[in-house]
């Protein structure tokens, strides 16, 4: 009899077998249909020794030290801060826009005051900011906006930023200095040995169990436990009953070169060139030496694995009556990216996680009070014949 079974061991579900297993003794079976844990954050020596991710670059940062501390239980970390250059009008220039992107850009020489002064000439007047569109033309103007954004979302997404929920490109700051930095979190960091390596020390406990290859569909029924976490795509648990939540997918292109270095910062943005929106350099997130170097192309497509929730009215909705089953249903838990349509970083995932975590242990406590009378007294052998307990409820 397992305590919890637990469906994805991606960030969500193997920080929750963690804390389960350590903190509350609970025993976990965590399932996973792919061939390996870490999920989307996967990463692996290739054929030529180089560490790679699978599934595209995963860049670590985050504000919160809760999430910093508890991850930092299961490696140590190589500091790093990500720079992405934006290939536009047969240039490389920093991304997000900053000042340097517009004095090379143009060809000018202006300052922080003056560059301010230069974007508000640019910008429109949007009464009521509604779509991604809104966002970057009150900010930046139509001009910047076609070079950088429309074409790039247009790939990202199978549509234009018109028709897409404001939230996707109010993620891209716009500054007046020379910050070239794509986040400006208070902790940046890449696990030092991979992300992989991470996620084996988080779920290396005796009460964790973990199969791998492995539909929960097919041993739901064969495998005894008493509540359920699932992170996998929440229309899916409910067999599509309203229809599918659309998603976007990526297919990645890994190339291994023989030159040492091939890019000219870790990520290179193709916002209007090419069927591909980026190319990533592993090796300079990674910090690893090596002759040779290894890169991904990622292609947005419209089949495939989720990865990227449709933020659009429409969608919200259909997720709402999703989410009203899911808080209807008894013992089991819904968490992480897929099981609540929402485009989370790592961070919000392991908080998200812990979050539920204090939760399910607040619940327990309750019920253990609850078991036990108040008004009976005497040592634990004697409350144990008196109220017998329920493991379950423990």
């Amino acid at each position: 009899m397992f305590d919890y079974l637990i469906v994805g061991a991606g960030f969500a579900g193997s920080v929750l077998a963690e804390r389960l297993a350590t903190r509350s003794n609970k025993k976990v079976l965590v399932v996973d249909k792919r061939n390996h844990i870490a999920g989307n954050a996967y990463d692996h020596y290739n054929e030529e020794g180089i560490l790679v991710h699978k599934y595209g670059p995963h860049i670590f940062h985050t504000n919160s030290k809760d999430v910093f501390e508890y991850l930092s239980n299961f490696t140590d970390w190589r500091p790093y801060e990500h720079r992405v250059l934006a290939s536009v009008d047969g240039q490389l220039v920093p991304m997000p826009i900053n000042l340097d992107t517009i004095n090379k850009l143009y060809g000018l020489s202006l300052n922080s005051f003056e560059v301010e002064q230069f974007l508000e000439s640019l910008a429109e007047q949007v009464p009521v900011i509604k779509t991604s569109e809104d966002v970057v033309v009150s900010k930046v103007g139509r001009e910047l906006y076609e070079k950088f954004f429309r074409n790039y979302t247009r790939k990202q997404w199978g549509m234009d930023p018109s028709e897409l929920d404001k939230s996707v490109t109010s993620r891209v700051p716009t500054r007046t200095n020379r910050d070239d930095r794509y986040f400006t979190d208070t902790y940046q960091a890449m696990p030092l040995h991979g992300y992989t390596r991470m996620f084996e020390r988080m779920l290396d406990h005796p009460n964790i169990k973990v199969m791998l290859n492995t539909d929960y569909h097919d041993i739901v029924d064969f495998i005894p436990f008493k509540e359920m976490i699932f992170s996998g795509p929440v229309d899916e648990y409910f067999d599509f009953k309203y229809g599918k939540l659309p998603y976007r997918s990526l297919e990645f292109k890994h190339e291994t070169l023989n030159t040492e270095n091939y890019l000219a910062a870790p990520v290179v943005n193709y916002p209007n060139d090419n069927l591909y929106t980026r190319i990533t350099e592993f090796k300079a997130l990674t910090g690893q030496k090596h002759p040779k170097t290894s890169i991904v192309y990622e292609y947005p497509k419209a089949e495939g694995d989720p990865y990227y929730p449709v933020p659009r009215l429409e969608n919200a909705e259909l997720y709402n009556k999703y989410k009203k089953l899911a808080d209807e249903t008894p013992n089991v838990h819904f968490v992480g990216r897929l099981a609540t349509y929402k485009y989370y970083n790592m961070d919000q995932v392991v908080a998200q996680a812990l979050t539920l975590y204090k939760k399910l242990t607040e619940k327990s406590e309750e019920v253990q009070k609850a078991t036990v009378k108040p008004t009976i007294t005497g040592s634990a052998a004697i409350l144990d014949k008196l109220v017998p307990r329920d493991p379950a409820k423990e």
